[in-house]
């Protein structure tokens, strides 16, 4: 494996922070699951948990997604409480060709009615310095992309999951 690459995005779900918390803390891997399956089916591609549309062609594969901690911060002077979700996924086919994702999920109020998802983590690049020289110039950016919507699609699911 290559170096690790940092990665961050963020969403919010308009839902108070002890709810958000409570509907991760009880399911987190089924609120997973559920988003990123309820995301592939509107992409019509039911198999893959992970997919973004690269030039009209959809790209997926599944991944092994496992919670490694959940810990909840109290609320301290300069800051809101907190708690992070540890995470990390693989693909479950032919791991060797995909980047390998270890992360965070922090969880925080914004105000009383919004609440912050912000995923934070480092994945490893496969493949050696092949694998280096793809990520320098498009492996990052399907990354980023599949990330940033492994984060809006946690955050949709929980917006309307939540709203029931």
């Amino acid at each position: 494996m290559s170096k690790a690459r940092f990665i961050h995005f963020y969403d919010y779900v308009n839902h108070p922070y002890k709810k958000v918390r409570e509907a991760l803390r009880l399911n987190t891997l089924a609120v997973f699951q559920n988003a990123t399956k309820t995301a592939a089916k509107r992409a019509k591609d039911v198999s893959s948990e992970l997919y973004m549309n690269i030039g009209g062609i959809e790209v997926g594969t599944d991944i092994s997604l496992s919670v490694t901690g959940f810990e909840s911060k109290p609320k301290e002077i300069n800051s809101p409480p907190k708690t992070i979700i540890k995470i990390e996924w693989a693909a479950t086919k032919r791991p060797g060709l995909f980047p390998v994702m270890k992360a965070e999920l922090a969880i925080y109020p914004l105000t009383a009615t919004e609440t912050q998802l912000d995923l934070s983590g480092n994945y490893e690049v496969p493949l050696g310095k092949l694998g280096e020289a793809l990520d320098s110039v498009v492996g990052h950016r399907i990354v980023e992309v599949s990330v940033h919507r492994f984060i809006n699609d946690v955050a949709a699911y929980l917006r309307v999951e939540l709203s029931k």
